[in-house]
């Protein structure tokens, strides 16, 4: 639960946080939220915060916003098990006195912190992350084993990622979501992926790695299919 009470708020953050109002940061595998800046919540025009429907961003925002970069291992045993390697990065955090990253405790093992800048602690605590005092250009970075490939019909596998989501109160606020899964021996190639490429959701594949790179607003998933490489 993400509930920066300790900050100095506008007298509309304060009543809304005395009346229980507060952001809950939930990630189960590869998924990603923060909080917006008071600034961006409380000077925005209301008419232009999303309501939760997903708009991909062709322009970049003018400014900084949360950067959730995440870099999939595929081996021959995740074929058979689901595990997969997983590397992730959030970048630009938003400075709050504390929040938590929490995954689901059946799809992750093995989770550890392995960077962190412009945060003043930062730990793991059963299947979270917690952290204290962020500061401004925040980055935590952690590595974790996660069950995420499901079957999907004779000699196929999905990757299903995601909500994706930057969320405060009833807006949802631009993010960025960076994907690349890496096949190695595990004899899979890429099939398909969902949303298709389009302006905000750029797409890469090759013959060893599948991907995106994408600007949006709202509420975003992903499904990344692969098949036997001799199919």
């Amino acid at each position: 639960m993400y509930c920066p009470l300790r900050r100095r708020f506008s007298k509309a953050v304060s009543q809304a946080l005395r009346r229980g109002l507060c952001l809950l940061l939930a990630f189960p595998p590869l998924i990603g939220r923060a909080a917006p800046s008071e600034e961006e919540l409380f000077f925005k025009n209301i008419s232009e915060v999303n309501d939760g429907e997903l708009r991909f961003l062709a322009k970049a925002p003018d400014r900084q916003v949360h950067h959730h970069q995440n870099h999939i291992t595929l081996t021959p045993d995740s074929l058979v098990s689901g595990w997969v390697k997983l590397e992730q990065c959030h970048q630009h955090l938003d400075p709050v006195p504390s929040t938590q990253i929490v995954y689901h405790q059946e799809r992750i093992r093995a989770l550890r912190i392995t960077r962190v800048e412009n945060i003043e602690r930062a730990w793991v605590e059963d299947n979270s992350v917690q952290m204290e005092n962020i500061k401004h250009d925040a980055l935590l970075c952690i590595e974790a084993e996660s069950r995420a490939l499901l079957d999907d019909g004779p000699d196929a596998h999905v990757l299903l990622n995601g909500p994706y989501m930057r969320r405060f109160l009833d807006g949802y606020y631009p993010m960025r979501v960076t994907m690349t899964v890496s096949l190695g021996g595990s004899g899979l190639r890429f099939d398909s992926l969902t949303p298709a490429a389009q302006p905000g959701f750029t797409v890469h594949i090759s013959q060893d790695e599948a991907g995106y790179d994408t600007w949006f607003e709202g509420r975003l998933v992903t499904r990344i299919r692969f098949v036997a490489r001799n199919r």
